[in-house]
């Protein structure tokens, strides 16, 4: 991924999705924005925040990557692996207007102008592009929604409803919690363990008894590539959200106390 900075604003771009033309699209930072205090400063979500500072959050960033914030389309996200396909009607939802979009985590779109939203804190932001067929999704996934494939149920999706083709699709794994820092329980390993025989080399003993240090970003891209996608098509941030919580918000360190980033990705006009 490649930092860029626009006078106080910084956010993230894959190189990979530059080169194609075909999209406007962003990871965030907390910087740059005018939330304040605990939310200081780009917060993306409204929870714990004045509406007019995410609105301006919103424009600000959209503004910088060259879309209109008013284009936006929010996700309702669950921790399931439920994938809607946004259209020009669906447009301001959860910015301007109640969205109906309810219990998904991942957004799907083939028209221009409609920007996707996902929204970020240490679980992991999947972006996808096909520019031959000029479809475009995102994904929310943390470890629940990467136990249920979410990554690879995008992908089939793009398949059956754009004819997408998966050696043409290119996909970013974006800034989240890594795997020097991602603590979890015997549970969550056993839950990866039962579903993917692959799922061991992505847990490492942690210091603790019964922890383990998960990689998120890793077994993301492996389910990826099992599920067709090239290796080489696939850009991996390798950012820690944790590591890097002054660059971004972070829940393991930060708790609910805090801002939200979000992935953002809209087809340009043809």
């Amino acid at each position: 991924m490649k930092k860029i900075v626009k006078g106080d604003l910084v956010y993230f771009v894959f190189e990979s999705f530059e080169k194609t033309g075909v999209v406007n699209h962003c990871f965030s930072t907390r910087l740059g924005g005018v939330s304040e205090g605990a939310l200081s400063s780009l917060n993306l979500r409204f929870k714990h925040d004045k509406k007019e500072n995410v609105v301006e959050n919103y424009r600000r960033l959209c503004s910088a990557i060259g879309a209109d914030y008013k284009n936006t389309v929010f996700t309702d996200q669950v921790h399931k692996a439920v994938i809607y396909d946004a259209a020009p009607d669906d447009r301001g939802k959860g910015l301007f207007k109640e969205s109906d979009i309810l219990e998904t985590d991942g957004l799907m779109t083939a028209d221009p102008n409609v920007v996707l939203v996902t929204f970020h804190a240490d679980c992991t932001p999947l972006y996808f592009l096909d520019p031959v067929k000029r479809v475009i999704a995102l994904s929310h996934s943390g470890w629940k929604g990467t136990a249920l494939s979410i990554g690879a149920k995008t992908v089939s999706k793009m398949v059956k409803d754009y004819g997408c083709d998966k050696k043409n699709i290119l996909c970013g794994i974006g800034p989240c919690i890594g795997g020097c820092c991602y603590q979890v329980d015997n549970y969550v390993k056993s839950v990866f363990n039962e579903k993917f025989a692959f799922s061991r080399e992505y847990f490492k003993n942690d210091t603790i008894e019964g922890k383990y240090l998960f990689d998120l970003q890793g077994i993301n891209k492996k389910i990826l590539t099992e599920a067709g996608i090239p290796a080489e098509n696939i850009e991996c941030a390798d950012l820690c959200t944790k590591c890097n919580s002054d660059l971004f918000y972070s829940y393991r360190v930060m708790g609910d106390n805090r801002g939200s980033l979000s992935a953002l990705m809209e087809v340009k006009e043809n």
